[in-house]
């Protein structure tokens, strides 16, 4: 396997990770490319069980990245953070490293939503480019969500702090229980903690705000046309079925899947569900 590294120049100075992932064997002709895009607080790791799962079922091309301010991509010279700058991040990444031919998307989280903004601000390459998205523990928005609490006193500390990682200040079994589900496996949480603990603060702080503010129902419009898999865990607490139950307004014909036991954390808990749904549209664009 071959793994191509690219610094992706965006705006505000910023500059984000992005890694292809290249099969040893050929892609078969007309298979395209997926393009992974991570949630809030976590990096291109997170996807590491979906990868291995895809890559068990097919030789295909796979491109991730750090989204802005996260991992080893840069926040850039940025005061105000908003899920619209993460959209144009998305459309860089894939000009840089997948820059032809069709690409199936998934997005997890704030993923889900840097993929709805990147539809509505780009929404003629994403009709020519795009031949499936899969939306995981995502919304269109987030209005009206009980909060946990503590969350806004934590929030507005974290994004004027300095920009260290908390680190021993977000323990694992505290987020364990917040995040994922009651049948999570103890490494995957290990894992996924670990990437929280090294995000930056005002990062976390920053892109909170961007996502409680984030509304992207209008860019759904672009969806209608493309196949689209909605994944749920009925034990998120972050962002609960409801909402993935109403992307269903805007999307009719999308598939939606709710996962008994699983919590927001579906790119560990249901990799495998994840993986399915990508290959699926994988078979319908080929």
């Amino acid at each position: 396997m071959t793994f191509r590294a690219h610094r992706v120049p965006v705006s505000y100075g910023a500059s984000l990770l992005a890694e292809e992932i290249v099969p040893p064997r050929p892609v078969p002709p007309g298979v395209p490319t997926v393009v992974l895009a991570h949630g809030w607080c976590l990096d291109h790791t997170s996807w590491v069980r979906v990868i291995a799962g895809l890559l068990d079922r097919r030789d295909v091309k796979i491109v991730v990245y750090d989204q802005r301010g996260h991992g080893k991509s840069s926040m850039g010279e940025i005061e105000v953070a908003n899920v619209r700058i993460l959209g144009d991040d998305l459309f860089e990444v894939i000009h840089a490293a997948a820059p032809q031919g069709p690409i199936v998307l998934a997005g997890h989280s704030m993923g889900g939503m840097s993929i709805m903004a990147y539809a509505g601000l780009h929404h003629d390459h994403f009709a020519e480019r795009v031949r499936g998205v899969v939306l995981a523990s995502t919304a269109s928005s987030i209005e009206g969500r009980d909060p946990i609490p503590l969350e806004g006193l934590l929030m507005a500390v974290a994004s004027r702090a300095p920009g260290i990682p908390p680190r021993i200040l977000v323990p694992r079994l505290v987020q364990g229980r917040l995040v994922f589900g009651s049948r999570a496996n103890r490494d995957d949480i290990k894992h996924a903690v670990k990437q929280i603990q090294q995000t930056k603060m005002p990062t976390i702080g920053r892109f909170f705000y961007a996502l409680t503010s984030h509304d992207e129902a209008e860019a759904l419009a672009h969806f209608v046309d493309v196949p689209t898999h909605i994944i749920a865990g009925d034990e998120d607490r972050l962002i609960p079925v409801p909402n993935a139950r109403a992307l269903l307004r805007y999307i009719p014909d999308a598939d939606l899947t709710v996962l008994p036991g699983v919590g927001h954390m579906t790119t560990y808990e249901a990799a495998g569900q994840i993986a399915d749904a990508i290959d699926a549209l994988l078979d319908t664009a080929s």
